[in-house]
C-alpha cells in the first residue's frame, strides 16, 4: 500500500474454476499480445473490407429477391449465444474476484495480465472476446441478404467495437475486464433471444424491450468506469493504474456515443407514437446484435 492509500500487492489466488480445459491451460499470454501488437493495422484492413462488402452487397441485393436463411440464422445465433454464455461464466468470476478482494480501484487499474499466469482461463477468454469481433461482422450479412434495413448505429457499433477492442488488448487496459464480462453478458441474453426468434419462438415484447435497457445500462457503466479510470489515473499515476489518457478518450467517446443512439433507438421502438400504436419500426443488428431490429426482424420472421 503506498502513501495514498492505495493496495498494488497482486495476490496469487485465482478464482476458483471447477474445471480448466487444455486449450484453458496451454494459453500464454505473452504471444498473443506480441501478435496483437505487430499486426494491429490488420483492423483497418478488416473494416475496409466489411465495408464493401456490406454496402457493395445491398447493391448486389438491390434488384435480387430476400433470403430467407432462417435455418442458417438460428445456428448462427445459437453458436454465438453458447459462445457468449461461456465466456460469461469464465470471465466474470476474475471480475467478481477482484471486486471482493481487492475493490473497485483494482478491478479499473490493475490489468488481467496480473493475473494470468495463474488464472490462465480468464486470459484465454479475454482474448477470444477480441477474436470473436471478426466473425460478429457476419451479422451484417443476414440483414444484406434478407434485404433488412442497414442502419448507421448496426456498422458503427460493429467496426469501433472492433477497432477498440484490439487497442486495448495490445495495451492490456486495466478496465476493460469490465467491458469484456458485461458484453458477454448481455450477448448471452441477446444472441439466445435471437435464436429463438429465428426458431419461430415468441418470447413476450417486454423481453426485447429488457435486452435494449440492458444495452444502455451497459453504456452508462462503462462511461463510469471510464471516469473512475480518469480519477485513479490522475491520483495514482499511470505506474499504479495500468491505462491510457487516450484510451480513456476513445472509450468514453465510444460509450457516450452508443447510448445516444441506444437511447434514440429505445425512444422510437418503445415510447414514440408509433410504437404505441404498435407499428413496427425499421431498426439494426447492433454489433453483437445490440438490438437486432427488435421490431422489424421479427416481423421479418
Amino acid at each position: 500500500m503506498d502513501s495514498k492509500g492505495w493496495n498494488f500487492e497482486v495476490s496469487e489466488v485465482k478464482p476458483n474454476y471447477s474445471y480448466m480445459f487444455d486449450f484453458e491451460a496451454h494459453f500464454t499470454h505473452q504471444k498473443t499480445r506480441i501478435w496483437m501488437q505487430q499486426n494491429w493495422t490488420y483492423v483497418f484492413w478488416y473494416s475496409g473490407v466489411y465495408m464493401l462488402v456490406i454496402f457493395g452487397g445491398q447493391q448486389f441485393m438491390a434488384n435480387r429477391s430476400r433470403f430467407q436463411l432462417r435455418g442458417l440464422l438460428s445456428l448462427w445465433n445459437t453458436m454465438l449465444a453458447m459462445f457468449s454464455i461461456m465466456g460469461a461464466f469464465r470471465t466474470a468470476p476474475e471480475l467478481i474476484h477482484v471486486l471482493r478482494n481487492y475493490g473497485l480501484f483494482h478491478s479499473v487499474c490493475v490489468p488481467r495480465y496480473n493475473y494470468i499466469e495463474h488464472d490462465k482461463v480468464c486470459g484465454f477468454w479475454t482474448w477470444l472476446f477480441v477474436l470473436s469481433k471478426l466473425p460478429e461482422l457476419g451479422d451484417t450479412i443476414f440483414i444484406v441478404l434478407r434485404k433488412q434495413p442497414l442502419i448507421f448505429l448496426h456498422w458503427y457499433h460493429h467496426i469501433t467495437v472492433l477497432m477498440y477492442s484490439w487497442f486495448s488488448y495490445t495495451e492490456y487496459t486495466a478496465s476493460a475486464r469490465w467491458f469484456v464480462v458485461m458484453n458477454y453478458c448481455v450477448h448471452s441474453l441477446m444472441y439466445t433471444y435471437y435464436a429463438l426468434r429465428a426458431l419461430k419462438f415468441h418470447p413476450p415484447r417486454f423481453i426485447s424491450m429488457v435486452i435494449t435497457a440492458l444495452q444502455l445500462t451497459q453504456m452508462v457503466v462503462g462511461c463510469a468506469i471510464n471516469v473512475w479510470a480518469h480519477g485513479f489515473l490522475q491520483q495514482a499515476g499511470h505506474a499504479a493504474c495500468n491505462i491510457s489518457p487516450t484510451n480513456i478518450k476513445l472509450s468514453i467517446a465510444m460509450y457516450a456515443s452508443y447510448f445516444i443512439l441506444f437511447a434514440r433507438f429505445f425512444h422510437l421502438t418503445y415510447l414514440s407514437s408509433n410504437a404505441r400504436k404498435g407499428k413496427k419500426l425499421a431498426t439494426s443488428s447492433m454489433t453483437s446484435q445490440q438490438a437486432k431490429q427488435l421490431d422489424h426482424k421479427v416481423k421479418a420472421q
